[in-house]
């Protein structure tokens, strides 16, 4: 028989030790299968296997985050868009994670694109644009519910950006510009409404005590002379010429009579 020497032991002994130990950090698990039989998750620390019979798979535990690529929706009002989104989501289960699906990573890729399209689809477009943090939700509870068999949480789902074609972003702008409009004539008219009310209950308030009238019209005058204008006019009440109108007419008629 060949004799093996101690350098050769020792070596051999190395390899086999190096392959029976694993260290894994605190983030990480480690999935034991000895025999292709499950054994289970272990970890952090120092881990122990048996050469050649164990196998393990490490599994990162750590909040994982992917940008969804850019899809093609169109929504429940007939308008096509480009929208994407991001996913942040982490393992809460390894064993799940390693036994229940091929890769995980690319199945909650999957599933989270197949479900933008969908849930998107059913949206309106003003929805989209509006209720922003409700669509975020959604997403983010339908995907969760996909991915749980998995041993994955979905934590957050948030839509990054809505490309919207030249012709809608045109058409926004006109109808957020008549809004404005519409909104700027309201307020004209509510403003004139409340002034004729305010004006109604002066001329009440002055029919009352004539008086009010007669200071009304010191008041403006006071106020004609503070300016610097080279012409000035004068109100006069119809009440203060009255006398005289009706002295001149009765003139007129005796020169008449008289002729």
């Amino acid at each position: 028989m060949l004799a093996l020497g101690p350098l050769t032991v020792a070596f051999v002994g190395l390899i086999i030790l190096a392959n029976a130990v694993r260290i894994l950090k605190e983030y990480e698990r480690g999935v034991i299968f000895r025999l292709g039989r499950l054994i289970g998750a272990k970890g952090p620390g120092l881990i122990l296997l048996i050469p050649i019979i164990d196998r393990m798979q490490r599994v990162d535990l750590r909040t994982i985050t992917f940008d969804v690529p850019p899809q093609d929706v169109i929504t429940r009002d007939n308008v096509t868009l480009k929208v994407n989104a991001v996913v942040y989501f982490r393992v809460i289960d390894a064993n799940k994670a390693i036994v229940n699906v091929e890769n995980y990573m690319m199945a909650s890729s999957q599933i989270a694109q197949t479900t933008l399209r969908s849930t998107l689809g059913q949206s309106d477009l003003d929805d989209l644009l509006a209720n922003r943090e409700q669509i975020n939700k959604q997403l983010q509870k339908i995907i969760d519910e996909h991915t749980e068999p998995w041993g994955i949480k979905v934590s957050v789902v948030e839509v990054k950006q809505v490309d919207l074609p030249i012709e809608m972003q045109r058409a926004i702008a006109r109808q957020a510009e008549a809004e404005r409009e519409r909104r700027a004539k309201i307020i004209h008219a509510e403003g004139e409404f409340q002034a004729s009310q305010k004006l109604a209950e002066a001329a009440e308030i002055m029919s009352k005590n004539p008086a009010t009238l007669q200071l009304r019209y010191l008041q403006t005058l006071t106020e004609i002379a503070a300016e610097k204008n080279s012409t000035i006019v004068f109100p006069l009440p119809i009440d203060v010429i009255a006398p005289f109108m009706h002295a001149a007419q009765k003139f007129a008629g005796e020169q008449g009579k008289s002729a």
